[in-house]
């Protein structure tokens, strides 16, 4: 593991037994093979963050995770009892994940749930898919704010397989603006100034592993979603 700093890889809070992060896009959650850019285990790490070493050498700590083109929050286990607990909150499904996330056009309904199994494409090993022999996969969205060409929804996971967020919208014809990799419309993201897909965590909830008390941890949209979300209520 490469322990390097990362730019814009901010701490909401820190203890004994977590570290809770707000991710900026570009950064993987730890190292893998193919990828040479910065890490949130590395920038921890040359931060002087001490994690657990429980899991893979490569992603100790890591608990879940966040797509490289993703922003938000993450927790990582410092103490080994802390991963313990964590692992099995995510497994046990009583981790509250909130994302934002615009999609293109408006879902209809606009309340709903995608319970639809997730695997890898069957012709794009690099991408996943709806496919009948994937992993059970659920996704509870609610429309907050329509605009001309786009919807701003609010997403909580009940399971949290790779890509999950923009496999279903994509399989309901509404993928995240600017997620071109899932047939996003690469012009509407051009005049949104899009370079990602416009998805962001939001908020983070779990009972603390250490006091069994329930915390809470939000983030506000980074610049570049922020400016995109503006242009759209610009739009007449």
């Amino acid at each position: 593991m490469v322990a390097e700093p990362v730019e814009g890889l901010r701490v909401v809070h820190d203890d004994d037994d977590v570290v809770v992060v707000d991710k900026p896009v570009g950064v993987a959650a730890h190292p893998s093979p193919g990828w040479t850019g910065p890490t949130v285990v590395g920038g921890l790490a040359a931060a002087g963050y001490r994690v657990s070493t429980s899991g893979a050498a490569e992603r100790q700590g890591v608990v879940h995770r966040l797509d490289v083109g993703t922003s938000g929050l993450m927790v990582v286990a410092k103490s080994e009892h802390a991963y313990t607990v964590l692992k099995r909150a995510f497994k046990e499904r009583t981790v509250e994940k909130v994302y934002h996330a615009v999609v293109q056009g408006h879902p209809d309904p606009l309340r709903g749930t995608i319970d639809a199994p997730i695997g890898r494409h069957p012709q794009h090993d690099w991408r996943w898919a709806v496919t009948a022999a994937g992993k059970p996969s659920v996704t509870h969205y609610e429309v907050v704010e329509a605009f001309r060409s786009a919807s701003l929804t609010e997403v909580h996971l009940e399971t949290g397989r790779t890509h999950q967020i923009r496999v279903h919208f994509s399989a309901l014809r509404h993928p995240c603006v600017g997620d071109v990799t899932y047939g996003a419309d690469p012009d509407l993201a051009r005049r949104l100034g899009l370079t990602r897909q416009w998805l962001h965590a939001v908020r983070l909830g779990f009972e603390h592993p250490a006091t069994g008390e329930r915390v809470v941890f939000s983030s506000t949209y980074p610049d570049d979603l922020q400016t995109a979300l503006d242009r759209l209520r610009d739009q007449v």
